[in-house]
């Protein structure tokens, strides 16, 4: 940013705001202190992260990676059940954004000319709850349960984190957003996979003979 405009940012943000506007104002602080300007190669990594295409080959490696684990019947329940955990973090998301809308960053009057954006990319109008953090929480806590590696779980949440982070650095989200996303696809996915792993098991019973694969 230019001179003026980081004083702009501190007479925004950091005057003492009216009852009406505090909590716009303290997101912002919160956004400002996180959001900024990495340079090129920062911008064009956390654009390339925030590209939905961009995780389908790990996606397809999850995927391969339950098969070979638990077999194709098991994979079939996991398709079933993690699929309509990320259907339902869209659709929630989406609920919050139509029906409890909420300015982006990047199109709030007094904000907007302050973050940081990148290749002038600003998102939709409203984002109250992100589906960026809700649907890759709810992976990284479906398949860390699944797989049951200390490695696996870490690597997967710093995916998440880092994923759910893009949305900030790119300026389409207040932390609290990320927030509400987080604790949404988490929660989803505590009772989702708890699902999944009963059917899992009631299936087995059924059929004794079949055993899970070897693990990875």
């Amino acid at each position: 940013m230019r001179a003026d405009s980081w004083r702009s940012a501190f007479f925004v943000v950091f005057l003492r705001p009216n009852e009406k506007h505090r909590y716009v104002a303290i997101a912002s602080r919160l956004l400002l202190a996180l959001n900024g300007d990495g340079g090129a190669f920062w911008d064009a990594f956390f654009y390339f992260v925030t590209a939905r295409l961009t995780w389908i080959p790990l996606y397809v490696v999850l995927l391969y990676a339950v098969w070979r684990r638990f077999g194709t019947r098991d994979l079939l329940w996991v398709v079933l059940f993690l699929g309509a955990t990320v259907i339902a973090d869209d659709q929630i998301c989406n609920f919050f954004k139509h029906n409890v809308p909420k300015l982006r960053p990047t199109h709030t009057p007094g904000v907007e000319s302050l973050v940081h954006t990148v290749r002038d990319y600003r998102g939709g109008l409203y984002g109250t709850v992100s589906a960026h953090a809700a649907i890759s929480f709810s992976i990284a806590l479906f398949t860390s349960v699944l797989f049951r590696r200390r490695w696996y779980a870490i690597a997967i949440f710093v995916w998440a984190a880092l994923l759910a982070y893009s949305r900030i650095y790119l300026g389409v989200h207040y932390p609290m957003d990320i927030l509400f996303g987080l604790l949404l696809g988490l929660s989803l996915a505590a009772v989702s996979v708890k699902l999944c792993l009963r059917r899992m098991r009631r299936t087995e019973e059924v059929s004794p003979g079949s055993s899970e694969k070897d693990a990875l």
